[in-house]
């Protein structure tokens, strides 16, 4: 059998390389934790952005219910890594996530009590 992927021929002089177990660990080793959570939180706010239906395909992608699911998990991850990183990192990543909070709470028929949205449990009343 060859190392080669089937789809390469066999006289090919460029075959991709993916990187091994170990060069992956050995580079997720070396990146700070603030930077690991801050990229997390930046992912779950895209991806909240998207879902509802903040982008320039507007309500292609929007799914309130699914929004609803990032924004909460947003939040937690900022409530329990608040002392973690730096106000440097945490104050644009609130300013972010109470922006979704607030949309969310615009695009929304039926409106949550205040306390009652997205996060919420972690940040306090959203009024907007």
């Amino acid at each position: 059998m060859s190392d080669t992927p089937a789809d390469f021929p066999a006289d090919s002089a460029e075959v991709p390389q993916s990187p091994g177990f170990d060069e992956m660990t050995r580079d997720i080793a070396e990146v700070p934790a603030v930077e690991v959570i801050v990229t997390v939180a930046v992912n779950l706010m895209s991806a909240a952005a998207v879902k509802l239906g903040l982008t320039e395909e507007g309500d292609k992608y929007k799914d309130l219910d699914e929004a609803r699911k990032l924004v909460h998990a947003l939040a937690g991850l900022l409530d329990a890594s608040a002392t973690e990183i730096s106000s440097f990192h945490a104050a644009p990543l609130r300013d972010g996530l109470k922006s979704l909070q607030l949309a969310f709470r615009e695009a929304s028929i039926v409106k949550d009590e205040p306390g009652q949205g997205p996060g919420e449990k972690y940040t306090g009343p959203i009024y907007g």
